[in-house]
């Protein structure tokens, strides 16, 4: 087959893993990334003498195919994986609870002991929770009526208490889906707690960043990208795509590029201002997806107040925390990840700093005790689309009318919720819709936008 040219549109996980599947099939890749570096959602900025994460993306075993690009990136030692799921669990003036799976059961019962000894339920809210989990194994992801229903009404309908939904259920679906379960899909939570908790044992290990998000994705794929032979241009943002006899037209302020094929891997706000109206005739549903914000609290302590690398919080405004130190480093970094964050992204960054500073201080005594360095708030109003029910029908598939123009993004009809694994597998599938267009040698249609 003649190797063909493709334009990708998009330096994120999606537009970075569809360039590898393109470069390793031997086709020219041109890829073009509005921001000054690759990683798109996943990226860092410095601060000082530190390297501050747009947020704190954790994964699961079960992310395969992120995972697997760790591999490609050479990366994986950069991270750190579970050796079986376990969640401290804190909550003020109560002892900590570990939630952990039992490895020495199979899945589902690996997580029956962990369940019924439970301390934050009382024991008839454990039992129910044990029936509500049984029964969610039987909700079936990709069936269209499971995303017409909200995850909360779903639970409701199965004997759970609003004190078990926020003290069990909430606790992973808000960090998951950025959406508490009244707002969820029930389609998109049933792939988190099947895939991620009940289908395998080990599949919930939770694996997480050892180093900067950028030292994990943009700057490897930026060498690994260049040594495949693509021509990565950062920093050029893309004004519109066009379609004539010669292939797709892809121009910015600077540059023009002429492909025989297109990816379009950005968030859906972009997409749909730029993608031609031949290929999608109703981009103008895509803005029903909307966004979520994710806003993160960050604070330096002098001397180091938890030995804990990461707890989830219940009845305290702190949701998660993660310990961000870096290696030889003086004090502790702490960064507090409020998702779901509508409130928080609008309160000033100082009545933040001195409720989560006091929240911290309840579930770290020393923290109260300890001199602050400093407390800065990052906040992103679009850090994924809204994952309610109804968005599987909103969300688009990778091929487009127009053959040879493919869409990427986690937000696109991948069946994941919009995670750093729905970003990958999205990019992995638009390259294949691309490959098979330029493998059947399609005609372009004589088209404009």
């Amino acid at each position: 087959m003649k190797a063909g040219h493709v334009c990708v549109i998009g330096g994120g996980l999606a537009g970075i893993a569809a360039t590898l599947r393109l470069t390793d099939a031997g086709h020219r890749v041109t890829l073009l990334e509005a921001r000054p570096a690759l990683g798109g959602a996943t990226y860092s900025f410095r601060r000082g003498d530190l390297a501050v994460d747009t947020g704190q993306h954790v994964f699961l075993r079960c992310y395969e195919e992120y995972r697997n690009l760790l591999g490609r990136l050479g990366t994986t030692e950069r991270t750190a994986m579970q050796e079986a799921f376990t969640v401290p669990i804190l909550r003020p003036g109560a002892p900590p609870h570990t939630l952990t799976r039992d490895r020495r059961l199979p899945a589902p019962a690996h997580l029956l002991p962990a369940l019924l000894t439970y301390r934050p339920l009382r024991l008839r809210q454990r039992f129910a929770a044990i029936r509500a989990a049984s029964a969610l194994r039987a909700v079936e992801p990709e069936a269209p009526a499971s995303d017409e229903i909200s995850f909360g009404a779903w639970l409701a309908d199965h004997g759970q208490d609003p004190q078990t939904v926020q003290r069990l259920w909430e606790l992973i679906c808000v960090a998951a889906l950025n959406a508490p379960p009244r707002h969820a899909s029930l389609a998109l939570a049933a792939r988190v707690f099947r895939t991620g908790l009940f289908d395998r044992a080990d599949a919930g290990d939770i694996g997480r960043p050892t180093a900067s998000l950028a030292e994990l994705h943009s700057v490897p794929a930026l060498g690994l990208l260049r040594q495949q032979g693509a021509n990565v241009r950062t920093g050029t943002r893309v004004r519109d795509i066009t379609v004539d006899p010669s292939g797709f037209q892809v121009r910015s302020d600077h540059i023009r590029v002429t492909a025989e094929a297109v990816i379009l891997a950005v968030p859906h706000q972009q997409a749909a201002r730029l993608v031609p109206e031949a290929a999608v005739p109703d981009r103008a549903r895509w803005s029903s997806l909307g966004a979520a914000p994710i806003v993160n609290v960050h604070v330096r302590y002098r001397q180091r107040v938890t030995d804990l690398e990461f707890a989830a919080g219940l009845d305290t405004p702190v949701q998660w925390v993660f310990d961000r130190t870096p290696p030889d480093s003086p004090g502790q970094y702490l960064v507090v990840s409020i998702s779901a964050a509508e409130s928080a992204l609008h309160t000033p960054a100082g009545v933040l700093a001195r409720t989560y500073l006091a929240a911290l201080a309840e579930l770290f005594p020393s923290a109260g005790r300890t001199a602050v360095h400093e407390v800065f708030v990052t906040r992103e109003p679009r850090a994924t689309f809204r994952q309610r029910p109804g968005t599987r029908s909103v969300r688009p598939p990778s091929r487009t009318a127009l053959p040879g123009l493919a869409l990427a993004g986690a937000w696109t009809d991948t069946g994941w919720p919009d995670t750093m694994e729905g970003a990958v597998r999205s990019g992995q599938r638009a390259a294949g819709v691309v490959l098979e267009h330029l493998a059947s040698k399609t005609t372009l249609p004589e088209a404009s936008t």
